[in-house]
């Protein structure tokens, strides 16, 4: 285990990018791309919780994702119903504490009762916190954080809780809700777009971008990303942490 300093990460975050290309490249079906990319995403929970990693949030699955073709989205969801029972005893294993972010209610009711055992099943574990981000998107997080703290505070209490409202007080709506900002948000595949994830809570990560497509990631990869930001001066409003 590495030591848990200001120069180690204490949430790192990954937009897990390539899985298509991947499967492209080999001339198979972007489904199997997929299905490498979870198996990649297995042990990576694995090395994180092993490196002392306190905190790992992953994007699965965007709002955005549901335009993809109908072959393509059915196939992520039944990757979504085989992994999230086999993820209970990759979690527990390592004493990794699972919680899904995102809205969940478009997902069929299996789906969302596989979620609810995966949270339920870890609930106790002590080690690091796994944040899966499933038909999650920045904006929409924000804006379903506004409308919970808009039926909290109705009538003339809402204009009153709006003037004085503060970051903390929104941030306490999201569904990140007691979780600290990244430190280091991971993107692979080469890209540089945030492609709205944690919009707000990576106001302030560093990013580390890798050519290498996600379901070729690996240990030695992530090394590499958490020795890089280990490198970088971290400045807030010019002052240094």
């Amino acid at each position: 285990m590495m030591e848990n300093t200001e120069r180690f990460p204490k949430h790192i975050a990954i937009i897990l990018d390539g899985n298509g290309r991947w499967a492209a490249s080999r001339g198979l079906p972007r489904a199997l791309g997929h299905k490498k990319g979870c198996e990649t995403l297995e042990q990576i929970v694995e090395d994180c919780a092993r490196l002392g990693i306190s905190y790992l949030t992953v994007y699965g699955f965007s709002t955005e994702n549901w335009k993809r073709s109908e072959e393509e989205v059915g196939a992520l969801m039944q990757l979504f119903r085989f992994y999230m029972k086999k993820l209970i005893s990759v979690a527990n294993a390592n004493n990794v504490k699972a919680k899904m972010i995102g809205e969940r209610s478009r997902f069929s009711g299996d789906i969302q009762e596989g979620i609810r055992a995966l949270e339920e099943s870890t609930k106790d574990n002590t080690g690091m916190e796994f944040i899966f981000a499933v038909n999650y998107g920045g904006r929409d997080e924000i804006i379903r954080a506004i409308h919970r703290f808009s039926t909290e505070y109705r009538g003339e209490n809402l204009k009153d809780a709006l003037a004085h409202l503060t970051e903390e007080q929104l941030a306490s709506y999201l569904d990140t809700k007691d979780i600290p900002d990244p430190d280091l948000v991971i993107r692979t595949s080469g890209e540089f777009r945030t492609s709205n994830f944690l919009l707000w809570q990576s106001a302030y990560s560093e990013y580390y971008i890798t050519d290498v497509l996600w379901p070729d990631f690996n240990k030695e990869e992530l090394l590499k990303a958490i020795e890089s930001y280990g490198k970088r001066e971290r400045r807030f409003g010019g002052r240094k942490k």
